[in-house]
């Protein structure tokens, strides 16, 4: 009797063993970004990423979402995973005002014509190194961009820059902001999840933002009137604290490294896409007045603003002493060409 019971008290010591060497050998990494819980951004992309690196670690890596802003606000999500508040943040570089200087080059119009030929734009610049330096204090996952940002108004139906005059427009970056103001309008930063109240209370008269955003963030809801007039698109990152990463198990890196890169980034930018096309439809089906602005760039009244937003911005950051940033236009210019709308 004795022998079975120190038999008994022998498998279930090894079998406890085991189990804790499997709660030892598997982490949980913290992902941070502010796009609500329940939209397609956060379940189709993150969540999507999230589940795969699962996968491709065996079940090693779990990644806790914390969407919302709920671990970290939007405005410093980028630090917060550099001093491993997260282990993984995604956000917008523009809410780093400064910081990415040659990335939000991408933003400046004419660069891309959708989402997923702007994340294209984005990512191949920073494979090709352009932009890489930008990033030496975390480990980028992978960049994608919004589709071209419009106007949208409670209201005020804005068919020329003389229309904005005067009007308080939500700018998400300060690159965007410096186009409102070319355009003739008062440019007011906040992050996205603030939009809504600020109009709603009429603290703003209208925003500028992608068709997504208006959906995602329900502002269709309170905006009567559009202007597509493409004059900026924005840029995010996924990107993860080195520490985290360097923590890990080879295993766990190369689950990591298999979900790097140009594959998430044509990723984002299909989800992106698709949610432009509902958001504009949702507006349509509500009655909005949508103004379209064909080819501003050729436009006799919105050319002349936004060329000169164009050019004060590279002018800017050469002044700056980043000699290189015709040098990032270009490559941007030229990587518009090898990533068509139609590859996209």
């Amino acid at each position: 009797m004795n022998r079975i019971l120190t038999r008994y008290l022998l498998a279930a010591s090894i079998a406890g063993l085991t189990a804790a060497s499997a709660a030892q050998a598997s982490t949980t990494l913290r992902m941070s970004h502010f796009w609500p819980d329940g939209s397609g951004i956060n379940q189709e992309i993150f969540q999507a990423w999230a589940d795969a690196v699962q996968e491709a670690s065996g079940g090693e890596l779990q990644v806790e979402n914390y969407p919302s802003q709920t671990l970290t606000r939007a405005d410093q999500a980028y630090q917060g995973a550099v001093n491993g508040i997260s282990d993984i943040a995604i956000t917008a570089q523009g809410y780093t005002a400064g910081r990415f200087p040659l990335s939000q080059i991408v933003e400046l119009p004419g660069i891309s014509d959708t989402a997923s030929q702007g994340a294209c734009i984005l990512q191949t610049l920073y494979d090709d190194g352009h932009i890489a330096s930008e990033y030496d204090d975390t480990k980028v996952l992978f960049m994608f961009t919004t589709g071209p940002g419009y106007l949208h108004t409670v209201d005020n139906d804005i068919q020329s820059p003389a229309d904005l005059s005067g009007l308080r427009i939500r700018r998400p970056t300060a690159v965007a902001g410096e186009m409102l103001e070319q355009l003739g309008a008062q440019p007011v930063g906040m992050p996205a999840p603030e939009i809504y109240t600020s109009l709603q209370r009429g603290v703003i008269d209208g925003l500028s933002f992608p068709w997504e955003g208006m959906k995602v963030f329900r502002l269709n809801e309170l905006a009567n009137y559009h202007t597509q007039v493409p004059f900026y698109s924005l840029v995010f990152v996924a990107t993860m604290n080195q520490n985290s990463f360097d923590r890990l198990s080879p295993e766990q890196q190369a689950a990591i490294e298999a979900n790097m890169g140009m594959q998430w980034s044509e990723v984002a930018g299909r989800v992106f896409d698709g949610l432009d096309e509902a958001g504009k439809q949702e507006a349509e089906e509500a009655g909005h007045t949508i103004r379209v602005i064909d080819n501003p760039l050729e436009h006799d009244e919105w050319a002349g603003p936004l060329e000169t937003g164009i050019e004060n911005y590279l002018r800017e950051l050469e002044g700056r002493g980043l000699d290189n940033a015709r040098d990032v236009y270009d490559a941007a210019m030229a990587a518009r060409e090898s990533c068509s709308v139609e590859q996209g």
